[in-house]
């Protein structure tokens, strides 16, 4: 088993060898995309990985993958991954993956890391897993050097609170939500019902506290108006009503995570739909 890597530059040059060598005896074309960053606590190690594994060959990039450990000693180790996928025409696509655990202050200051491993000239998206702590130094200054911040706002405590801290950032980077993504049937069903949806007064919601405060909060942004929300919790969006009348169940089946992460990862914009949502579902 190789040594860790401890620091930046032991990363880089194992990069370097990597690119000479890939293991087949033959250097390889970066075939990148993007710097696809992610956040992941050790409680979604496993769910991270399971994630990252469906993308490679769809969105061929350079992942950071960082792993804080605030309650070890200080200092950093990382090993680094490149998959080699055939492609048509005997030509192959080639990704390369960043494990870094942060250790002790070093989960800190995650930008120090991120910035130099960034591929130029590509774009830079952030994975945050969990609640962004917003606000402090580990989180903003990552928010500064990326393009793009993905977050699931399912699995976040405090709904609706806790968007007021998102909502703050979105003039400084492009947001965008996994669990807004998973409503994304639905809001087309909804506005399907115009005009009796303009008359609406409640809106009630079997879902997950995000899929409830986000349609809410859609609904309120669209119409103009406060809409009360009642909210059934259900690990999945499986009913809405209106005034107590049922919606008419979308057509389609709801895609999986890494397809949503996948359509995340296409976007290069600001959703003023989803910001909008956001702030009514606070206020």
């Amino acid at each position: 088993m190789a040594a860790a890597l401890t620091s930046v530059r032991e990363i880089e040059r194992q990069m370097s060898e990597l690119r000479a060598e890939p293991g087949a005896g033959a250097p390889y074309q970066r075939t990148s995309v993007m710097t696809h960053t992610a956040w992941v606590p050790e409680e979604w190690v496993e769910a991270a990985e399971d994630v990252l594994s469906g993308l490679a060959e769809r969105h061929p990039s350079r992942t950071i993958v960082l792993i804080p450990q605030p309650n070890q000693e200080d200092g950093l180790d990382a090993d680094v991954d490149v998959d080699v996928y055939p492609a048509s025409e005997g030509r192959a696509i080639c990704t390369e993956t960043i494990r870094v655990r942060l250790k002790g202050r070093r989960a800190g200051a995650p930008a120090s890391v991120v910035e130099p491993l960034l591929l130029p000239d590509l774009p830079a998206f952030l994975r945050w897993r969990g609640l962004p702590p917003f606000g402090e130094t580990s989180f903003e200054g990552l928010v500064d050097v990326v393009d793009r911040l993905i977050v699931d706002s399912t699995e976040w405590p405090a709904l609706p609170r806790s968007y007021r801290g998102l909502a703050e950032i979105f003039d400084r980077v492009i947001v965008s939500d996994i669990a807004w993504a998973r409503t994304s049937r639905w809001r087309p069903q909804l506005a399907s019902l115009w005009p009796r949806i303009a008359q609406v007064e409640r809106i009630r919601v079997k879902g997950t506290a995000a899929q409830a405060h986000l349609l809410a909060g859609w609904l309120r942004s669209r119409l103009g108006r406060d809409v009360e929300l009642e909210h059934d919790e259900s690990d999945r969006l499986v009913g809405v009503e209106l005034d107590g009348k049922a919606a008419p169940f979308p057509p389609g089946d709801a895609p999986g995570a890494a397809d949503l992460l996948s359509e995340e990862l296409d976007r290069f914009t600001r959703d003023r739909v989803y910001e909008d949502a956001v702030r009514a579902a606070v206020r």
